[in-house]
């Protein structure tokens, strides 16, 4: 295309890449089973004004715009589209202010969140939300999908804290979104509505957000026992009774079998699942809350409950539980590498009911279903792992993976949690949103965007 060389002249030196070998690395994010197109070219945004520009091109070209981070996502939503331009904000990584004062932070959207927390603490402050991709996942990519991790039992999730927005919108127009005062309600919370939108209705490119004082070091208990409709049922009883954990996970045999092959954990080698359990209350409260939580799951059938003070112990139990992506990828790859991860999120209430039903998933299918999650949240992730080679293989697990989140909406929850709904549940979100919702999505996307070129083929 000719006119990329007037594009290039608007950029950063060496911000366009049109090497087909460079751009191709580029066309997917870690989700399988989506596909992904021919982009025209990437642009490695170095500066704000880059993606301004890129807008402004991309609209007076009719041109699709793809925005990328780190590409860590699980549902196909940074993957390229044919003739589209692939906008990658990953180098956009400057810390802007921590302002102690006021308890927040300005950074641009490459950020690692490892790397903010790590700058924070020097600070003693705080930002709770901590997805499993804590150490490779950008702060940007967090506030496009919404994402939460193992603290938002108790702390929230990244729409929680975002308290204002920098967007470039689909002409190039850039706009500040949000505020950042601790109150706020003039006008309509349009920060809170770009939270979670994938790229569908601009680019972010600064991010405020508040904090917390630095979280105190925590109690750990650890529940064993023997299937996850056990696990389940403990959860609904200590949340019912009034807990607040500062963390509150599942693994179950699988899951922990996988764990224990990928490094030494030392994790039960012949249990149906596991609680890890974290409570940060002040002095003696949190170890009355995990006594409560030993009280209640020996009551609903755990074999072992052990309860630690240790940081030692903690950083160790949480380690494992943070190894289940690369455990899980270690496992499917030695089967032939095929692996879906689902994210579905039921009221907690019916986790017993949802781990019951989801056994007999796992028993229909010739694939193995194997699962970890945020059970304080009711935030499952079963993973459907098999043989990709295989065809018949690889229409069972597709075929168990949709069982999957039919049962979530069945059981009154969500197809989503935290990983979005990129390509790889487009076609689920209609079957969630009634025809109201799904008119009301439609419009703004239409006011946003006239022309769809914003991630076009995602979520909607």
């Amino acid at each position: 295309m000719a006119e990329l060389a007037d594009l290039a002249a608007q950029l950063s030196p060496g911000a366009l890449v049109t090497d087909r070998d460079v751009v191709d690395g580029y066309r997917f994010d870690r989700a399988l089973f989506c596909p992904a197109g021919e982009a025209l070219a990437l642009v490695r945004a170095r500066t704000v004004d880059d993606v301004v520009a890129v807008m402004r091109f991309a609209t007076a070209h009719r041109i699709p715009v793809v925005t990328q981070g780190a590409r860590t996502g699980l549902s196909g939503g940074a993957n390229a589209v044919d003739g589209a331009l692939l906008l990658n904000v990953a180098g956009l990584t400057e810390i802007l202010e921590i302002d102690s004062v006021n308890q927040l932070c300005r950074v641009q959207p490459g950020v690692i969140n490892a790397d903010l927390k790590q700058a924070l603490a020097a600070e003693g402050l705080a930002y709770p939300p901590d997805p499993g991709s804590v150490a490779i996942s950008t702060i940007g990519g967090n506030v496009a999908t919404n994402a939460g991790g193992m603290c938002c039992v108790k702390y929230g999730v990244t729409k929680d804290y975002v308290r204002a927005l920098t967007v470039v919108l689909a002409d190039g127009t850039l706009t500040r979104l949000g505020r950042e005062t601790a109150k706020g309600v003039a006008g309509l919370d349009l920060a809170a509505l770009f939270t979670g939108s994938e790229g569908s209705l601009g680019v972010i490119v600064e991010i405020t957000l508040g904090l917390t004082p630095a979280l105190p070091a925590p109690v750990t208990g650890v529940g064993i026992f023997p299937d996850t409709e056990a696990a389940g049922a403990t959860v609904s009883a200590f949340m019912a009774a009034g807990a607040a954990p500062s963390m509150l996970e599942f693994l179950d045999g699988a899951t922990m079998a996988m764990i224990n092959a990928y490094g030494d954990f030392g994790l039960p080698a012949d249990a149906g699942a596991l609680l890890l359990v974290q409570s940060d209350a002040p002095g003696d409260d949190g170890r009355a809350e995990l006594a409560r939580f030993a009280e209640i799951a020996t009551a609903h059938g755990a074999t072992e409950v052990v309860v630690s003070d240790d940081p030692a112990d903690s950083d160790l139990l949480v380690a494992a539980r943070r190894a289940v992506a690369p455990a899980m990828e270690q496992y499917a790859t030695g089967i032939g590498g095929g692996e879906l991860i689902d994210d579905v999120c039921v009221p907690r209430s019916r986790l017993g009911e949802f781990f019951r039903r989801l056994r007999l998933i796992d028993e229909k299918y010739d694939v193995e279903v194997a699962t970890a999650g945020h059970a304080g949240d009711g935030n499952m992730h079963p993973s459907v792992v098999f043989d990709a080679r295989d065809e018949a293989m690889v229409a069972q697990a597709q075929a168990a993976f949709a069982e999957i989140m039919e049962l979530g909406l069945d059981l009154g929850g969500t197809i989503t949690g935290e990983h979005g709904v990129g390509y790889l549940k487009r076609e689920w979100l209609g079957q969630e949103l009634d025809a109201g919702a799904a008119r009301m999505h439609r419009a703004i996307k239409d006011a946003l965007d006239p022309q769809g070129i914003l991630n076009p083929g995602k979520m909607l």
